[in-house]
């Protein structure tokens, strides 16, 4: 196999700083650094950067970064850090770095017990208050949460829609449980109503546990709780997905964010499968994610939605920064100058109602 110039630069790379670096540094420390990040799939020149980024952190074990979510935190806002002062944000190499420190940041988030080995087996392990999608074959799904969960039985609301005819009867009925643990996966299991009761002061069903539940699409990304002033556009024709609007959209609050979606909190009602804008500011940086609104969560006592969103392939930049919100790695932001929003706005429940016309534009009770 003919030998290639990048393993020649590797090779007297590790000779140099095995044996011609200052005695103070440990070459064997070094020699481990430039193995781990070999196996951790960084080239070489990427590696040195790595070695230059621990060296500035003063880091005591620099090989730990491929492997402590610290000491990696510490080289990543070292970086993003640099970044900001040097002006190279929007340098393409400088982002893509970036971008691979943040890949293998979620990596080694996502190998955490919660995300690889988390789980539950069974219907009793639910936590009250959890939110259910009830399905009623021919009838429709709607929305519950858990009251109580004791080993006999679990308690749910008793769903309340104008598409269940009057009178209905749940009692004997057979139903499927859908629903989402945070930071794990999505369930679903059949059960049987067993009984109508009021529990806690509410109306509720009884429904039998289900000693197996089948666990469906895990979490791909890692998100961060967050309360935000936003805009909402509608996504029209052939419009820019990407672009920042100068004139405000329908004011909203974006409540979780990761970098393939996020959620947001608007007053009224909304349909799913929209084609939707969310814009923000992170940093004092105003972002623009596109997507597709996945499903609703709608609250009837304080007429507020609350929309999962889908985003759409990110551009490198709004990714990383994006990423930069999850990870903690971005400064705390004074102010929220370019959206600041009152919370009374979104809860006096005088928004206007989001629904999609026959011709696909938006329109507004």
């Amino acid at each position: 196999m003919p030998v290639t110039l990048v393993s020649i630069a590797v090779v007297l790379g590790l000779v140099y700083f095995i044996f011609l670096r200052p005695k103070k540094e440990k070459s064997a420390s070094w020699f481990q650094f430039f193995a781990k990040g070999k196996d951790a799939g960084f080239s070489f020149k990427e590696i040195e950067l790595l070695r230059q980024l621990a060296i500035k952190s003063n880091m005591e074990e620099p090989a730990s970064l491929f492997w402590s979510q610290n000491q990696l935190d510490v080289c990543i806002k070292s970086l993003v850090r640099s970044m900001k002062i040097s002006g190279n944000e929007e340098n393409k190499s400088s982002q893509d770095f970036l971008a691979k420190l943040y890949d293998y940041r979620k990596k080694i988030e996502m190998e955490k017990p919660k995300f690889k080995n988390g789980g539950i087996q069974d219907s009793r392990q639910i936590s009250e208050d959890q939110v259910l999608r009830v399905l009623v074959e021919g009838v429709g799904v709607f929305r519950s949460y858990v009251i109580k969960n004791i080993s006999p039985y679990m308690t749910v609301a008793r769903p309340v829609s104008i598409k269940l005819p009057v009178n209905f009867s749940w009692q004997g009925m057979r139903i499927s449980v859908y629903f989402w643990r945070d930071d794990d996966a999505g369930y679903v299991f059949d059960s049987d109503v067993l009984d109508e009761v009021y529990s806690k002061g509410h109306a509720a069903l009884k429904i039998g546990h289900a000693d197996r539940l089948t666990r469906t699409q895990k979490r791909r990304s890692i998100r961060v709780k967050i309360h935000k002033s936003a805009f909402l556009y509608l996504l029209v024709g052939d419009e820019e997905p990407g672009k920042i609007e100068v004139n405000p959209g329908l004011k909203c609050f974006l409540e979780d964010l990761s970098d393939t979606g996020c959620a947001v909190t608007i007053g009224g009602k909304a349909t799913v499968d929209l084609r939707v804008k969310v814009q923000f500011s992170l940093d004092n940086q105003a972002i623009a994610v596109s997507g597709t609104v996945r499903s609703i969560e709608f609250k009837e006592e304080t007429n507020r939605s609350l929309l999962h969103i889908e985003a759409d392939p990110l551009p490198l930049e709004t990714r990383n920064h994006i990423l930069g919100q999850v990870f903690g790695m971005l400064p705390e932001e004074e102010a929220d100058l370019p959206f600041r929003l009152l919370d009374e706005e979104v809860e006096n429940g005088g928004e206007p109602v989001i629904q999609s016309t026959a011709d696909g534009s938006a329109a507004g009770e």
